[in-house]
């Protein structure tokens, strides 16, 4: 599992109104990167890390999560240099 950085905070105006992934940050990294994203009611969440094979390396996040905004920390300090996708999925959002 990834390390949890920062809890559910509300947003300026309340709970985020969508659902979004956000571009890791830094990117490119070494060794480690922190993804967000932003669920507008409580759900189910995955959270999956990917080579360019498309072979599952990582799994950030898989279970339920509160409202509100979100961000993982990723050490791939462990996995080979190269280039990872990272997928959320929810009951009503893919990215």
């Amino acid at each position: 599992m990834g390390k949890y950085v920062r809890g559910t905070t509300a947003m300026a105006a309340g709970i985020p109104e969508a659902y979004a992934l956000n571009q890791n940050y830094p990117n490119p990294f070494n060794p480690t990167t922190t993804i967000s994203f932003n669920l507008p009611k409580a759900c189910d969440v995955n959270v999956t890390i990917y080579n360019i094979a498309g072979q599952v390396v990582a799994t950030l996040v898989d279970g339920r999560m509160d409202a509100g905004e979100h961000a993982i920390e990723w050490n791939a300090s462990s996995k080979a240099s190269g280039i990872y996708l990272y997928r959320i999925h929810t009951d009503e959002f893919t990215a």
